[in-house]
């Protein structure tokens, strides 16, 4: 069985988990926090990000990239079509919002209000910056605006089927839901997607996550919120 290095909140982490339930294959979850940067990691990755896939081989494949096309590659239910799509416009069209989601995305919000929410709690008396979670939510409200604009004339993010960049997105998303960052009320045509792939199977194990002493935002796990 194929094992994941990964962190609950962490949604690169998230997005593996998505595209391995998807396909329906089970995963064993090794947990580990990459800001402790503690050896065992950086053994595996001298860059201590995550996740970290080991397949049946019990080869690592280290990185957010890697990964993705090792479970594409491995994983794709010979039954049915991959998140990637046929045509090359369309899969250009979904790399392009999957480089959104993973970069600009998490360069300018995830990242900031995990370190500052859930990082911090391991340094001894740090407390989180107010400055920098308003910039961060600041800076979610404008790419809300921008998947608000997108799906109001897509049935998915990247276009008519539902792809790669939907669960990227899906699994920052449930992240900064689970902290309580989002003010749905504010992302109606977002919210009504994130309602479509929060009904999906692949979504279950996701939606049952804790973190210790931090319980998730309300309305996290129901389906409809």
């Amino acid at each position: 069985m194929p094992s994941l290095v990964h962190y609950p909140l962490d949604p690169a982490s998230r997005l593996i988990r998505l595209m391995c339930a998807e396909y329906g294959v089970p995963l064993d979850l090794e947990e580990i926090r990459p800001w402790l940067r503690e050896e065992a990691l950086l053994e595996l990755n001298p860059a201590a990000t995550l996740p970290i896939l080991f397949t049946d081989a019990d080869v690592p494949i280290v990185g957010i990239m890697a990964t993705i096309h090792a479970v594409e590659d491995f994983y794709t239910p010979d039954v049915a079509g991959g998140l990637f799509p046929l045509d090359p416009l369309d899969r250009a069209e979904m790399w392009r919002l999957v480089e959104w989601t993973l970069v600009k995305l998490n360069d300018e919000v995830t990242r900031y209000l995990i370190e500052e929410k859930i990082a911090k709690r391991d340094q001894r008396g740090a407390t989180p910056d107010p400055a920098v979670l308003r910039a961060a939510k600041a800076n979610l409200n404008e790419h809300l605006l921008y998947f608000n604009w997108l799906l109001a004339s897509r049935k998915w993010l990247a276009g008519p089927d539902m792809s790669l960049a939907d669960f990227a997105l899906a699994a920052h998303l449930s992240t900064l839901d689970y902290m309580g960052d989002i003010d749905w009320g504010k992302a109606v045509e977002t919210r009504d997607w994130y309602s479509r792939l929060k009904s999906r199977p692949a979504f279950r194990t996701l939606l049952n996550d804790r973190v210790v002493a931090m319980p998730p935002s309300r309305g996290y796990a129901d389906l409809d919120f």
